[in-house]
């Protein structure tokens, strides 16, 4: 056997450059990226191998641990977990910094290659700088704050690890059912040891992702049950988007008359003139969507969690609905008494349809679906209108953003309200078009993620909304992108302060506190930032618009320059589109104020309309 006596860190260079993958057709590489910030830990093992293959898998400078982090999710996501960035830290900090990183992408099923360096194998230099100590385990380190958030986790201690490690890590990534992110310890010693590795371990591997099929029993079941609904729903989660399954979907709703609804997650599997398009579901969704749900006496769930912002806290659907789960998890298809189909989503689709035939949903049902359609457009039509009053509602920002974006575009937001008005107002110009990264709530993603969706982006902008509280808590990836050159547009809605959570305290009987600044302690709440100032001191191009037309123009500016742009727009504090779904939150069960009180009741109505499931 012929071997080659590298580096651990060399060998894990190497294995990684010689992934291959397909995406659209074309081999490219699986791992076609590094995001980096070195120190000591990463930067003299790692970080020298990086260097000697700078041209076959670059290294891109960020400037926050968790934001490189939160970028490789987002580029994981808007390749359809069909390619796989690495995140890479240094010890202690730059560790622990990307563990909320690796909660976005485990939480929201997301391939991402987390790499550390670890303190020694050896000891002997203990303790080393950044090291935290466990007097009574001295195997622990930081990096095992790591192994709640990710779906494969390894500290590797010996360099002939790496053979047997790898290849877990790659098939992990790649698992439609436990795809998620892994993470790698590197010990600063280990890394740094050579040792004789087979050269046939670093041939070139062209990857395939996985398609399981479902057993002929479970789709025969799902298929009986299908046949006797008289008004049946699907909901489109993200899953239909991981198994490229869209254009199946879009047929089998035409086929057999089912409307469709949308998760956070699926939204964008359908275009939204499409005949069976309804809307999107749950608490940060459409009444017409919801009706349709709960209407439903078979809900057919194709690649989805089914959380509890798609539920209602799981009070959307009567006892008396019959679930099917469509998903390539089987904790995911057998949620709340589910009846499974466990494979592809794009096969099983395919399978399925063969099986009803020409079976087709009551034709009084599917124009239902079609009505509800139509009413929804028209309630967003009046949302996204001038009403000639500033500052501008979020729904109008996000109707002007419509207006100017083409079905190329890329559009994105994360934690706070846009979430809300995004899912409601926006409707899809084009196939995978969207990422509001719901399922961890990350404040913070947006700018991050925007950078790390523009490296995966050929055609079209990337269109980002943020709310003030998350651009503060988060920016420094604006001049990672202008080093970079991955271009994006940034929509910065400043209503000061989290106004959001102010509005779940108040509608929760609460007094507002601690969220607004004019809510603030301290004497000097009324000081704003300048965010124009701030985004142009990060080398992003930046505007302030306040009119609907000013908007519509400055981003159509922002499409020419060169690198990102940062528009601001002064917002209302509260002015919702409003979701009318149960949301279970705790309400404090006694209380002094009388609005909590009445908030109680409310909570525990909503709670007593729960589907009971397991």
């Amino acid at each position: 056997m012929s071997t080659v006596r590298i580096t651990t860190a060399e060998a894990l260079v190497r294995y990684l450059v010689a992934q291959r993958t397909e995406v659209d057709g074309q081999e490219v590489p699986l791992y076609p990226g590094v995001f980096a910030i070195f120190g000591h830990g990463n930067v003299t093992s790692l970080g020298h191998a990086l260097e000697q293959h700078r041209d076959e898998i670059p290294v891109w400078r960020g400037q926050t641990e968790e934001g490189m982090g939160l970028a490789a999710v987002a580029f994981g996501k808007a390749t359809r977990r069909r390619q796989v960035m690495v995140a890479t830290s240094s010890i202690g900090p730059g560790a622990t910094n990307m563990v909320t990183a690796a909660g976005v992408a485990m939480s929201n099923r997301i391939p991402a290659l987390f790499i550390s360096g670890d303190a020694f194998a050896s000891r002997l230099p203990d303790p080393v700088l950044q090291q935290v100590e466990h007097f009574g385990d001295p195997t622990t380190t930081v990096n095992d704050a790591f192994r709640p958030v990710v779906r494969y986790w390894d500290r590797i201690t010996h360099p002939a690890q790496l053979l047997a490690s790898l290849p877990q890590v790659t098939r992990t990534l790649l698992d439609p059912a436990d795809c998620g992110p892994v993470f790698l310890g590197l010990p600063q010693d280990v890394a740094a040891t050579a040792y004789d590795y087979p050269e046939a371990f670093f041939e070139p591997v062209v990857h395939s992702v996985p398609r399981p099929r479902a057993a002929t029993a479970e789709l025969a079941a799902a298929a009986r049950v299908l046949a006797a609904a008289e008004r049946p729903v699907i909901i489109a989660g993200g899953g239909v988007h991981y198994s490229l399954a869209e254009a199946e979907l879009a047929e089998f709703a035409t086929r057999h008359g089912i409307p469709v609804v949308e998760t956070v997650a699926g939204k964008s599997c359908l275009v939204s003139d499409h005949p069976r398009y309804t809307g999107p579901l749950g608490v940060t969704g459409a009444d017409e969507a919801n009706e349709a749900a709960a209407r439903a006496d078979v809900v057919l769930a194709v690649g989805t969690r089914l959380n509890d912002f798609n539920t209602g806290s799981w009070t959307l659907f009567p006892e008396s609905a019959t679930l099917i789960g469509l998903n390539t998890a089987r904790f995911d298809a057998t949620k709340h008494r589910s009846v499974p189909v466990v494979g592809d989503a794009r096969e099983s689709l395919v399978e399925l349809s063969g099986l009803l035939g020409d079976w087709v949903a009551p034709e009084e049902w599917t124009n239902v679906g079609v009505t509800l359609r139509e009413r929804l457009g028209t309630f967003i039509a009046g949302r996204t209108a001038d009403d000639g009053a500033l500052p501008l509602s979020y729904a109008q920002v996000v109707g002007a953003l419509h207006r100017s974006a083409t079905p190329q575009d890329y559009v994105m937001t994360a934690a706070g309200g846009l979430p809300g008005e995004l899912n409601i107002n926006w409707l899809s110009k084009g196939i995978a078009t969207f990422d509001c990264e719901y399922g961890f709530s990350c404040m913070g993603y947006e700018t991050a993620g925007a950078w790390g969706a523009a490296f995966a982006r050929t055609e079209g902008e990337v269109l980002c909304l943020v709310g003030d509280g998350s651009y503060l808590m988060l920016n420094s990836e604006i001049y990672s992108s202008v080093l970079s050159g991955k271009k994006f547009i940034l929509l910065v809605c400043d209503n000061a302060g989290f106004a959001v959570i102010e509005r779940l305290q108040r509608n929760q009987g609460g007094n507002s506190y601690n969220n607004m600044l004019r809510d603030a302690r301290g004497p000097h709440s009324d000081v704003r930032v300048d965010f124009v100032a701030h985004a142009a001191s990060l080398g992003a191009h930046a505007t302030r618009a306040s009119t609907i037309g000013e908007l519509e123009a400055a981003i159509e500016t922002a499409r020419g320059h060169d690198r990102t742009s940062v528009i601001v727009v002064d917002v209302r504090e509260a002015d919702w589109t409003e979701g009318n779904l149960f949301w279970e939150v705790g309400v404090p069960e006694v209380s002094e104020l009388a609005s909590v009180r009445d908030a109680r009741a409310a909570y525990e109505a909503g709670v007593a309309n729960q589907r009971r499931g397991t």
